[in-house]
């Protein structure tokens, strides 16, 4: 069904409604993930990224098969060196956004997952060598002190390795960011299906040489192929087929979606809360990314996000 509705939409002209309406929509599938990982019973990072990574490549699989009229092995040789490059970044964004949301609130981890869009700033410009707006160096500057604030309080409470992790896939997502930039790669879908094909890859290493197996309740294993498929799958692709439509400053609110919703699902179906430190520095982080987006939406085109 998913496949069909990619299809109706890559043949339609969508408008700019409609693509603010996908981004959002992308946003509310990415945002479950917070409540996918905290309803696993007894799985650990690994065994969940593993069944994980087999439902997303399938999914992915299928649906650029449908897009390139039946031709997917040729659509993902086009990603090339980026493909592979952005496809690794995205293995440690996984695994890393598993094991923090196991080791630190949702709220945490949402937050410091939302530094992406800075540390790809940052890395365009020593990499890439592209331009950086002032308005983004200050945005980070802030930025910088709501993560320092919820680190802190993360060390204070024993969940260090936690927020190291989220800032971990942060960085992963990053580098999926430059990788696409770099190899001037419209299409993030094949790229994204390599992630997964990695990660199922090293998930599978990782549970045989640390002998935890494959063998985990039917539950765990129903949830993390879900979370491939919408959380991630179905989550990109609609994102994919909405930013077409829509700037790359409004995508950045637009985005924000995924960050406040997350931790609203675990306190409403899980009683989950954070601490004020980590609200306040999430706030802090969030204000500087709308801050920066807004910005952005005064000049064209916008350099970076």
């Amino acid at each position: 069904m998913s496949e069909v509705i990619a299809v109706r939409l890559e043949k339609t002209s969508i408008s700019y409604v409609q693509g603010v309406i996908l981004v959002l929509m992308a946003g509310v599938f990415w945002s479950s993930m917070g409540l996918g990982v905290r309803m696993i019973e007894q799985a650990n990072v690994w065994q969940i990224l593993f069944f994980r990574s087999i439902a997303l490549s399938t999914f992915l699989f299928c649906i650029i098969s449908v897009r390139s009229g039946y031709r997917p092995v040729a659509v993902i040789r086009k990603s090339g060196i980026a493909g592979i490059i952005g496809g690794i970044g995205l293995v440690f964004a996984f695994a890393g956004g598993i094991y923090a949301i196991q080791t630190t609130t949702v709220a945490n981890a949402m937050f410091l997952f939302a530094s992406a869009p800075f540390l790809a700033a940052v890395l365009g410009w020593i990499i890439l060598r592209e331009q950086v707006r002032k308005a983004t160096w200050l945005a980070m500057i802030f930025a910088c002190i709501g993560i320092a604030v919820m680190v802190i309080d993360g060390i204070s409470a024993g969940q260090a390795a936690g927020n190291l992790s989220a800032l971990l896939s942060a960085l992963g997502f990053a580098v999926f960011t430059i990788a696409l930039r770099w190899g001037k790669l419209e299409d993030m879908l094949p790229a994204v299906f390599l992630a997964g094909i990695f990660a199922m890859i090293t998930a599978a290493v990782v549970c045989e040489v640390q002998g935890h197996g494959f063998t985990v309740p039917r539950n765990d294993i129903g949830i993390a192929v879900a979370l491939g498929v919408f959380q991630v799958g179905l989550g990109l692709t609609v994102y994919t087929l909405g930013s077409r439509v829509v700037p790359a400053a409004e995508l950045a609110l637009l985005s924000m979606t995924e960050v406040l919703l997350g931790p609203l699902w675990v306190w409403l179906f899980l009683g989950e809360t954070a601490s004020l430190y980590s609200l306040g520095g999430g706030l802090i982080l969030m204000l500087a990314i709308a801050g920066n987006a807004l910005s952005g939406l005064r000049r064209k085109p916008v350099p970076v996000i």
